[in-house]
């Protein structure tokens, strides 16, 4: 994997939205922090905003860094790793279209990250700086209040994965993630919901799959090959293969 330097990569704003479309949704409502604002000032957030692009296993900061902005991501995915007591790394979130991190190092005393974050295709996101999320809160409260919700839900969700981790076994909770994870990148590649696409890859290792989980490697590529043998995915190098959605949605129960 490589590693950026926090402030470099194509970052030079300009007039309007910087890849000359307004990202998530229209006029960035997509957004869910940015969606209780008028459209006139999202517009103008977003012009002000620095854009920032990221190749496959770019990191775009550490656990631990001094943190000067959020990041609210356009394009592709990232994966959010946090340190254990024992000195390995957890996947904790894995973030698309629409979603933003970065915010709660804005909000500590501290100011530092609390995870890294890695991309996991490329990826293009918008960068605000503390200054302007700031003044983004004091004009806007509504923000705070999306904020509030939102974080509400992070927690909510945490909470599930904890429950399935006590009560799910470990095969039905890797096909739950490879099913979300699936619709999820179908649902933003180019053609997205056609059925005759094709397969839709997973650009996930079996090991990341695991740090989701909470399972092994092994065990992980274990509940896979059964669905090899099935024909509802193939495996290839840092990636899995999903092409039959349906019958992966059987198998995990949905």
């Amino acid at each position: 994997m490589t590693t950026r330097p926090h402030d470099t990569g194509q970052d030079t704003p300009g007039p309007g939205h910087p890849w000359g479309r307004p990202g998530p949704g229209r006029a960035g409502a997509g957004w869910p922090l940015l969606a209780s604002m008028p459209a006139t000032e999202r517009r103008r957030l977003i012009a002000l905003a620095r854009p920032r692009t990221f190749d496959r296993g770019d990191i775009v900061c550490h656990e631990g860094d001094p943190a000067d902005s959020m990041h609210l991501v356009a394009d592709g995915h990232f994966a959010v790793r946090v340190s254990l007591s024992s000195g390995d790394t957890a996947t904790v979130n894995h973030l698309g279209p629409g979603d933003y991190f970065g915010e709660l190092a804005l909000l500590r005393p501290d100011g530092r990250r609390t995870a890294t974050v890695t991309a996991l295709d490329p990826a293009r996101t918008l960068v605000l700086t503390e200054v302007a999320f700031r003044r983004l809160c004091e004009e806007h409260p509504a923000v705070h209040r999306a904020l509030a919700v939102l974080l509400a839900d992070r927690v909510d969700r945490l909470s599930h994965d904890v429950l399935e981790l006590l009560h799910v076994g470990l095969d039905r909770r890797v096909y739950r993630h490879v099913h979300d994870l699936a619709l999820d990148y179908r649902d933003t590649a180019t053609g997205a919901g056609d059925a005759g696409a094709g397969p839709v890859v997973v650009p996930l290792t079996q090991a990341q799959l695991a740090d989701l989980t909470g399972g092994t490697r092994p065990s992980v590529n274990q509940a896979l090959q059964r669905l090899v043998r099935e024909g509802v995915v193939t495996l290839g190098r840092g990636r899995v293969e999903v092409h039959d959605l349906a019958a992966l949605a059987r198998r995990c129960g949905r």
